[in-house]
């Protein structure tokens, strides 16, 4: 028996220790089984499995089953105990009958294991969520490092924590550069409401299409379309770490447990790696620098005092029609008269951009200007970068 739990231990947790704080009794999974509590009972089953308790891993695995039937690594993991059983166990997977199989599931345990016995995430905040506006309810953070979605409700401006879901990213990984390169983009995006055309049932119950390429994505001239999140097939509860064309994707029971937020559409869905995660009271001064520099930028506009304002914009900038030269003489003409103007900015939302060499903001806000010749509104799109210790404009335009 001892023989049998240490090369299931090995195999099945491979190539990273951990010292195992939670036994299984400390696992507790309610009677209704689903989402979150589905990943608790194959933890459970795991966990009993190393203390050497295989029938009772037995009887987990089973009841997950029950509720779960095309959990292929709960079937898996449940093949491995009745070899067990019979003596006949070889290593972690020995009832499947492949070996990129096994490769898959035993990636996918991993992911999983290391989530749950990594420190608790529900009281800490990911670094890339500054502010909510006011018609933004709830925001989507992906970390693709360790194959998590997490989702955080708008309190008062700030994240709350709700739940998180393990998530499947592109057959190659992140950082998405060119049409067809089945990698999954790094950066701040927001949903469209569900698809409604009759799709492929490898997209499972729905697809909520991301707006890739956003106007960085373009601006740095990555190619491609077509990244959704969405479900997974009908006979699959979930596919490996790093399965899909460059999609996010979930199981199908964690996609219909978020529809109802995801179908209004215009969800800010952040792709992350290297995740930064903070104490919920943190002081977070660059987002105080950047949000003085939005004030002072909008005073310094009202003003149309033209050499200052402009010093609010990168050198780099450009809008996707005018590079910063163009701007600036535009913008002189424009306020060589020096109207008397009255700007308001409302409704703002200030996402930190992932995977920025420079630290970069995503900041959105409806915008009122008016002047004795124009009334305007309309809501407006900024990027913001750090360049010398100081926040400038590197894009700008509509939302």
């Amino acid at each position: 028996m001892s023989k049998i739990k240490s090369l299931f231990l090995i195999a099945c947790v491979t190539c990273f220790a951990f010292s195992l704080d939670v036994c299984a009794d400390g696992i507790r999974v309610p009677n209704n089984i689903s989402g979150k509590h589905t990943e608790d009972l194959l933890v459970k089953s795991l966990m009993e499995i190393t203390e050497g308790h295989l029938n009772q891993a037995l009887d987990t695995v089973n009841l997950l089953l029950q509720s779960t039937p095309n959990f292929r690594l709960a079937q898996l993991v449940r093949g491995d105990l009745l070899m067990a059983q019979a003596q006949q166990f070889q290593s972690f997977g020995s009832a499947s009958s492949t070996s990129e199989d096994v490769s898959d599931l035993r990636d996918e345990a991993k992911k999983r294991i290391e989530h749950y016995l990594s420190a608790s995430k529900s009281d800490k905040l990911p670094d890339v969520i500054w502010q909510f506006s006011n018609e933004q309810k709830y925001a989507i953070v992906v970390d693709v490092d360790n194959s998590r979605l997490y989702l955080y409700s708008n309190n008062d401006g700030k994240p709350e924590y709700v739940a998180d879901y393990y998530a499947t990213i592109g057959k190659n990984g992140f950082e998405k550069h060119t049409q067809g390169d089945k990698r999954t983009p790094l950066g701040v995006y927001f949903t469209a409401p569900k698809l409604t055309k009759k799709l492929d049932e490898m997209y499972g119950d729905a697809a909520f299409p991301l707006n890739y390429p956003n106007e960085w994505d373009r601006r740095l001239g990555k190619t491609g379309n077509g990244i959704w999140l969405h479900g997974t097939p009908h006979n699959t509860y979930s596919r490996a770490p790093q399965a899909s064309d460059g999609c996010i994707v979930v199981s199908n029971e964690d996609l219909n447990s978020m529809m109802d937020i995801l179908q209004k559409g215009k969800v800010p869905f952040i792709v992350a790696n290297h995740l930064q995660w903070i104490q919920k009271e943190a002081s977070q001064d660059e987002k105080k620098d950047l949000m003085d520099s939005i004030e002072t930028w909008r005073k310094d506009w009202q003003s149309q005092n033209t050499d200052i304002y402009l010093s609010h914009y990168s050198t780099s900038f450009s809008n996707g029609e005018m590079n910063f030269n163009r701007w600036s003489s535009e913008k002189r003409r424009i306020q060589s008269s020096k109207p008397d103007v009255t700007i308001k900015i409302s409704n703002m939302s200030v996402f930190s951009y992932p995977g920025s060499p420079n630290k970069m903001a995503v900041v959105t806000f409806d915008q009122s200007f008016k002047s004795n010749v124009l009334d305007s509104q309309m809501t407006k799109r900024q990027y913001w970068v750090k360049e010398n210790n100081h926040w400038k404009i590197i894009y700008e335009g509509s939302a």
